[in-house]
């Protein structure tokens, strides 16, 4: 049985309530209907959502990577229930006099090995990184979330990343930097991934495109 506590998140595609499923600490991750679409439209627009998301979270979590555990899919309701990783978010870690400097090479590793399980994040901020108490950081929030990407997507993981920490994060110096530096020297776990050299040459040509047209 769900127990609902607080509501942690009220965004644009969804709202995130935290609480507790048979006895277990779990968050509720509700999307609501969007009133500028037909309801049809949208109804299976969010069915198809959910259900790329559910896959994303049951791949990562088959291969064991750091981020929520579905408990629960509820297509009906259009929500889903997912294991509560306790700790905080990386934008307030990073505002916060614990911060170390090793957060942002730590994340570079992850992001790349998240890509190399063959899927990119698409909305990839401080705000959907957690550091657990123990330190180590897990990934959230998968809502926008694609299987098998294209090099394309993947360097748009980093140029969301880029654009996060320059809005938020400015005092950081060369905080990409140090993601790019991160994803460069994680050891490559998939031969048939995408390189990292090539990922990061992808980012730097968006991120090219954007400053021009900016």
């Amino acid at each position: 049985m769900w127990k609902p506590d607080k509501v942690l998140h009220e965004g644009a595609e969804a709202t995130v309530t935290a609480g507790s499923w048979l006895g277990r600490k779990a968050v509720l991750k509700s999307r609501r209907a969007r009133s500028y679409r037909h309801p049809d439209l949208d109804r299976r627009l969010t069915r198809q959502r959910l259900a790329v998301e559910a896959r994303v979270l049951s791949r990562l979590s088959s291969v064991g990577f750091p981020s929520p555990k579905l408990m629960f899919l509820d297509q009906r309701n259009s929500s889903m229930l997912l294991s509560k990783i306790e700790g905080m978010t990386l934008y307030d870690l990073l505002k916060s006099v614990d911060y170390s400097g090793d957060e942002l090479f730590s994340l570079g590793s992850l992001i790349r090995r998240l890509h190399e399980t063959g899927i990119s994040h698409g909305d990839l901020t401080t705000h959907n990184v957690m550091s657990t108490n123990e330190g180590d950081l897990h990934l959230i929030d998968f809502g926008l979330s694609r299987q098998s990407p294209e090099l394309e997507h993947m360097g748009l993981d980093l140029q969301v990343l880029r654009e996060c920490l320059g809005a938020s994060h400015s005092e950081i110096d060369g905080a990409i930097d140090r993601v790019c530096k991160g994803y460069m020297e994680a050891q490559s776990l998939n031969d048939d991934a995408e390189s990292a050299e090539n990922v990061i040459e992808r980012f730097r040509k968006i991120a090219g495109r954007v400053r021009y047209h900016g």
